[in-house]
């Protein structure tokens, strides 16, 4: 829904400053890692390093330079905090405690129950919705996509690298874009397949050429802020078009209209940005948390839907 667009954009803002946090210019930090390099990353140091780091790290992709930034960026940390200063972010983000391989424990997790509550209602979206729903194929199609970025969210707050960071941002743009799609084939599609069908392949086309130029010519993180807040608009203001206009004859459509504004309200979440509670919960974190319930309100709100299409598409059967 709109509230990934949300996110998306605080993303690729951070990812912006990425290169010039105050913690990263830090001359005691650079000194800091490369004493750290110097010392524990090359010849018989490096041996040392790797027969000593536990499997899940190297399994994880944990390297000397890795731990060497990680212990360096707490020692950066304690030097700000003795002196009274406000604690500065390091490449984009804030200081995180590690736990076991994942980077970021808290949005890890929130991530990855994320995608076990939209695994759950898929599995009783498919149990309690026949095949011959109309819209189950594409709300079915839908899951998976968002099955799919919360994999790659999870992943990313795990371990943030180029390519993980990449898979992140594109599998969100592939659900904003479904949700689009989603929209359309409920509100044109069921009565001008061949609408959504064009529509269909012109999203497809946009996503291709969007990872393409992201991918092959460069990663421009205003332009893909600007993208998704388009397509994230697009996507808001269709669905709550459609609740408005049938809330009253669809009373599930009012879970449709209650997730549209609460994405909405808790994206406000992302603009508290202050540094982690305990070193592990922030602001995205609480964020990720609060859409659990959110996502498992739409698929309920799908599920309801295709039923009711189906019982319309059965009523018009009988009367022909």
């Amino acid at each position: 829904m709109a509230g990934r667009a949300a996110r998306l954009v605080l993303l690729s803002l951070a990812a912006t400053l990425a290169a010039g946090s105050q913690g990263d210019r830090e001359p005691v930090y650079r000194d800091c890692v490369l004493r750290c390099e110097e010392r524990n990353c090359s010849g018989g140091a490096l041996k040392h390093f790797r027969s000593r780091q536990p499997i899940y790290m190297s399994l994880a992709g944990w390297t000397c330079r890795d731990d060497c930034k990680y212990e360096c960026m707490w020692v950066t940390v304690g030097l700000y905090l003795q002196e009274g200063h406000r604690v500065p972010q390091f490449h984009g983000k804030w200081p995180f405690s590690r736990f076991l391989f994942f980077q970021e424990p808290a949005s890890a997790i929130a991530s990855l129950l994320n995608g076990l509550a939209s695994l759950v209602m898929l599995c009783r979206y498919r149990a309690s919705v026949p095949t011959s729903s109309p819209m189950y194929h594409t709300c079915v199609a839908f899951a998976w996509v968002s099955l799919n970025a919360w994999f790659w969210s999870t992943v990313f707050h795990t371990r943030d690298t180029d390519l993980t960071e990449k898979m992140d941002y594109f599998c969100a743009s592939a659900v904003i874009l479904h949700s689009v799609y989603l929209c359309c084939v409920r509100t044109v599609g069921l009565q001008h397949p061949a609408v959504a069908s064009a529509f269909r392949a012109l999203l497809l086309l946009l996503l291709t050429l969007h990872v393409s130029y992201l991918s092959l010519i460069r990663f421009d993180y205003g332009y893909n802020m600007g993208a998704n807040v388009a397509v994230g608009l697009v996507n808001l203001a269709w669905w709550l078009a459609w609740c408005l206009r049938n809330h009253q004859r669809l009373p599930h459509a009012r879970k449709c209209m209650a997730v549209v504004l609460m994405l909405q309200a808790l994206s406000l979440l992302e603009l508290l940005d202050f540094p982690p509670l305990f070193w592990v919960l922030d602001a995205h974190a609480i964020w990720h948390i609060s859409t659990i319930p959110v996502h498992v309100l739409f698929f309920s709100f799908l599920e309801d839907d295709s039923l009711y299409l189906l019982k319309e598409l059965e009523a018009k059967f009988k009367l022909d």
